[in-house]
């Protein structure tokens, strides 16, 4: 096999960094703000989210209170007043969730409870609660309102 012919070369091949560049402009760099607004985008969400779980904790705390106010208006009117001590309890207990609600509720409370003070911390009492500490339950329970 014959061998190609060799060109004849005058000059040597340029190198890269000899090439002049005509019209061509150099290399710029580009800011890159793409973090930033993936960083913005994110808080957004999050508080949106955290706004979002806040009004829904809020409704469903609204929803069950009312449920929980309902079950102990219905426990209250249901007490059973052959043990005094256990009724005592009970009535300090489902009542306080609506001493709440107003200055009306809160002294009949406060007073309901002076009158059951005898009845609970005793460890025997009297089977029978005194006619004055029942008229102020029937006044209290009387005032509830779901």
């Amino acid at each position: 096999m014959d061998q190609l012919p060799q060109l004849p070369l005058s000059k040597p091949m340029p190198t890269a960094p000899d090439i002049p560049l005509h019209d061509i402009k150099p290399l710029v760099e580009i800011p890159d703000y793409s973090i930033y607004y993936l960083s913005g985008v994110m808080v957004i969400v999050v508080a949106v989210l955290v706004a979002l779980a806040f009004f829904v904790w809020k409704y469903w705390k609204q929803k069950n209170r009312h449920t929980l106010r309902k079950e102990h208006s219905k426990l209250l009117h249901e007490i059973d007043f052959s043990d005094a001590k256990s009724a005592a309890y009970a009535i300090t207990k489902y009542g306080h969730t609506f001493s709440s609600d107003d200055s009306r509720h809160r002294e009949a409370y406060e007073n309901l409870i002076s009158r059951l003070a005898p009845y609970k911390y005793k460890k025997s009492v009297d089977n029978t609660i005194d006619s004055e500490a029942k008229a102020y339950y029937d006044i209290y329970v009387g005032m509830i309102d779901v």
